[in-house]
């Protein structure tokens, strides 16, 4: 398919473009930017630095893909942003690439919406299927992990990891980890419980979900240590895979605080 390119549009020769690509009016493509096939500009983007766009992405007016990380320590390393295929990038979304301290790239997975004025850091990185709603914002070094949800207003202080099929409520303010499948909320996010609305839409069984409802209950009772409860639901639950995400999660990194439940919230 031949490219459709707006006379407006300043390109640099450099730039890597694939084929069916659209780019509209006014937006601007720096030297080491690369489109691939189907990729949609819509009107006045800005992609600039070491930033690759995948297939079928469309960014949507006023994004700034790939400009220099908000972040002091930067000194101008050769670092990268690497978005996926499939992408919605709405309007005023902001997204930088990594850093030394970071390991130089920011990525972000396949099939993911990006809402208005939604910000990723420099070296987060995002999974597949990731939703961040109007105005939510990470910061940088943060993980979130596939399916995940981000309320609208939100923000995820550094180094979080946020886990698959997690949902963050709207305005929250994330300083510690968040369960896979779990649900926060809350100023300073605390854990209300599991995301059992989003399980449903995606199809979980019942068996699957009972299963984590019980693990859930045994990992944040009030008896023990978390380290011995935690040996006891993979005791337990060794051969559920669902329940194993949320044991390696928790020992991938055991000296990172966890958001926990409050007030007996489930």
């Amino acid at each position: 398919m031949a490219n459709q390119i707006h006379p407006t549009a300043v390109i640099d020769p450099a730039a890597s473009i694939g084929s069916g690509v659209f780019i509209g009016p006014y937006c601007v493509l720096g030297p080491r930017v690369k489109l691939g096939n189907g990729v949609r500009l819509v009107a006045h983007v800005v992609v600039d630095g070491r930033t690759t766009l995948g297939a079928g992405t469309v960014v949507y007016p006023f994004a700034s893909l790939g400009q220099q990380p908000q972040d002091l320590k930067y000194k101008g390393e050769d670092s990268a942003l690497e978005i996926g295929a499939n992408n919605q990038i709405r309007e005023h979304v902001t997204m930088n690439p990594g850093t030394e301290g970071g390991g130089m790239v920011t990525r972000v997975g396949d099939n993911c919406l990006f809402m208005v004025a939604s910000h990723v850091a420099h070296d987060c990185q995002i999974g597949n299927h990731v939703i961040l709603a109007n105005n939510a914002t990470l910061a940088g070094h943060v993980s979130v992990g596939d399916y995940a949800i981000i309320g609208g207003l939100s923000a995820v202080h550094q180094f979080v990891r946020i886990g698959e099929h997690a949902m963050i409520g709207g305005m929250s303010g994330v300083e510690n980890d968040v369960i896979p499948y779990g649900m926060v909320k809350g100023d300073r996010a605390h854990l209300a419980g599991l995301n059992l609305v989003g399980l449903e839409r995606r199809g979980f069984g019942r068996d699957d979900v009972r299963s984590l409802r019980s693990a859930y209950r045994m990992l944040f009772a009030p008896e023990g240590t978390m380290a011995e409860r935690l040996e006891e639901v993979a005791r337990l639950y060794k051969d559920q895979e669902h329940i194993g995400s949320v044991v390696d999660f928790i020992r991938a990194r055991a000296n990172r605080a966890l958001c926990q439940p409050k007030n007996d919230e489930e």
